[in-house]
């Protein structure tokens, strides 16, 4: 879609869609049509791609912007568009429900009605909503089984004999004792638990004095229960009596993850979290943030007066009103700088990433890696590269030059795949031709044979190594997908000519065409690193044997009273004479095949060794 295409559109506030076929693919809100629809035709990014897949645009104007701010997430709600920040699911999440009658019944639903009852939530999924019950139905006599509305029962039930209900559906239930009840519950579902411990705690005097010893006892033990669950498991503390909410938010690509923590009398009493995609091209943190407000508080029961934010977006004051209207309180949106206010940010920051890794790995373990997706975009790959080779070369000074090579199959490691590599013929450092040589024998000797060809190869190096692998690549007539990562800033090497077709029908040269910096959290580059990662310590680790089995060699060579099966034992327990001149004569005695007399010769020959080898 062309900007002269697009209708005329007012400058009053409103709605717009894009469409493609009639699909919505992006749904927006503006104080201004027309200046904001312009703005997406002259920015890049994401704008810039579902304006140029659209293929009509429709608006709705609104009277004000918090009309229109409603209508957006209603619509997003409804449509769910491609190119939207996104809940990665869109099931109903449920809520607690307290019911609007004489003696109230806590029940679990998805629906909230204007019914007169108390609803609390939304809570992040069935299981959380569950648990929470499920103590409140343990430490409360509340009704659990009579029906709703209230039902007349004949006998009383087995919650009534253990004391877990007062028995309203009998008519043994006392209505001020029973309102009791409702209130405590109705304060821990909002966070007050601290009111709650101290009524209980006086209602407990009371019955003690009056010498109601039984009713005391379970007093007592519902205030140690509520104190247990709610008044000493806190991960924050505000002083005050202060309610907020404060959110953290973190994005790695396409996918985000935000966290709400909700703070009731100076204490941390609850936790939201949302995973969200479409989060990647153009989505900073403030519109991620602004579509979990969009979400979660269109949805809420209880907002609080403050709601702490890690970053600003523009319509934060309209969401303000908006809220404010439906608490019936001034609710200010917020985001601190310094002192306790901002820990609690930061704490929720760092929640939310702890979360996002935890999400990803998950996905991850599913064989639903998010990289390889990412890495197939990115890379503009003709399909998804599920197996992905590494290479890497180690040397030190020219000696024991060697390669590795790793395989990664949905983004995890196949360790018995990986192979090592002795560089032949090469006496110097030579990075080129070490990489050059290994993966011409990795494509053409008998390997080739037997492993599959990779939908990826990565080489640890910039551009010289990438160019020579492509070289030996072109020798040996195989058409892979190759890249480089280079450990300064993590930067992706890209070859020539990206997309499916890897080298040029004329046969002129392939090489290096540019570089590619992603940010670190990038699933793709995630993927990379980890293969990176695998392969350097690979190689590295098989240098390090080499050249400590070398030097062993040569020493153990010189050493009276120690045979080829003592050699070969110690060889395979130390990997370097430095490990085995630090280790402890009891240590080298513990090999097979030594004792402590052995250990003891080998040890004073090395001290021997230093002596006479150190500078005068």
């Amino acid at each position: 879609m062309h900007f002269d295409d697009l209708p005329v559109l007012p400058t009053s506030p409103g709605v717009y869609i894009f469409r493609k076929g009639g699909t919505p693919i992006y749904i927006g809100k503006a104080v201004n049509l027309r200046s904001r629809v312009g703005q997406h035709f002259k920015a890049g990014g994401k704008s810039g791609k579902f304006t140029s897949l659209a293929d009509a645009l429709e608006f709705i104007t609104t009277r004000n912007e918090v009309e229109a701010l409603i209508l957006e997430a209603n619509l997003i709600k409804q449509h769910r568009p491609h190119y939207n920040v996104l809940l990665k699911d869109d099931k109903h999440y449920p809520f607690l429900k307290l019911t609007n009658e004489d003696f109230p019944m806590l029940v679990v639903t998805r629906r909230v009605l204007q019914d007169g009852a108390s609803y609390y939530g939304p809570y992040p999924d069935a299981g959380a909503v569950r648990r929470v019950k499920h103590l409140v139905d343990t430490m409360f006599p509340l009704r659990k089984n009579s029906g709703l509305p209230l039902q007349k029962k004949p006998r009383p039930c087995l919650n009534y004999h253990m004391g877990r209900c007062l028995g309203p559906c009998i008519d043994a239930a006392d209505p001020g004792e029973y309102r009791r009840v409702v209130e405590d519950v109705r304060g821990l579902l909002e966070g007050r638990a601290a009111h709650v411990v101290a009524r209980l705690r006086e209602d407990m005097k009371v019955a003690a004095r009056s010498q109601d010893f039984e009713q005391a006892a379970r007093l007592r033990d519902r205030v140690g229960a509520v104190e247990k669950l709610f008044g000493t498991e806190q991960h924050a503390y505000v002083g005050g009596e202060t309610d907020l909410d404060f959110l953290g938010v973190a994005q790695a690509g396409e996918y985000a993850m935000v966290q709400l923590f909700r703070m009731r009398g100076g204490r941390v009493v609850g936790r939201d979290k949302r995973f969200l995609t479409n989060a990647e091209g153009g989505s900073d943190a403030g519109e991620i943030i602004e579509a979990f407000v969009g979400d979660y508080y269109t949805q809420a029961t209880h907002v609080p007066p403050l709601i702490l934010l890690p970053a600003e977006f523009e319509d934060a004051p309209v969401w303000s009103d908006f809220l404010s209207g439906r608490a019936g309180h001034r609710v200010e949106m917020r985001t601190p700088k310094r002192g306790d206010k901002a820990d609690l940010v930061e704490m929720a920051q760092r929640n939310a990433s702890v979360g996002l890794e935890s999400e990803l790995a998950l996905l991850e373990r599913r064989g639903d890696h998010p990289g390889l997706d990412a890495l197939r975009e990115v890379l503009a790959l003709p399909e998804r590269p599920w197996r992905i080779e590494g290479f890497d070369n180690s040397n030190l000074f020219g000696t024991n030059i060697v390669s590795g090579m790793v395989v990664f199959e949905g983004g995890r490691a196949r360790r018995g795949e990986h192979r090592r590599f002795k560089v032949k013929g090469l006496d110097h450092p030579d990075d080129y031709t070490a990489m050059r040589q290994t993966i011409h024998r990795r494509f053409t000797g008998s390997l080739s044979d037997k492993l599959p060809l990779p939908d990826l190869i990565l080489i640890d190096g910039g551009r010289g190594q990438v160019n020579a692998a492509l070289d030996a690549l072109k020798e040996a007539g195989v058409r892979v997908p190759v890249v480089g990562l280079a450990k300064r800033e993590e930067r992706i090497i890209l070859p020539g000519r990206f997309g499916a077709q890897w080298w040029l029908e004329s046969g002129s040269e392939v090489g290096v065409e540019g570089e590619l910096l992603l940010p670190h959290t990038h699933p793709a580059l995630r993927v990379l690193i980890g293969v990176r990662d695998e392969v350097h310590h690979y190689a590295v680790s098989y240098h390090r044997k080499l050249r400590g089995s070398a030097m062993l060699r040569s020493v153990f060579d010189d050493l009276p009273g120690i045979g080829q099966k003592r050699r070969d034992a110690l060889l395979e327990h130390f990997t370097s004479l430095e490990d085995l001149a630090s280790a402890p004569v009891e240590q080298i005695a513990q090999v097979p095949g030594m004792n402590l007399r052995a250990a003891q010769s080998v040890k004073e020959f090395l001290v021997r060794r230093a002596e006479n080898s150190a500078p005068v």
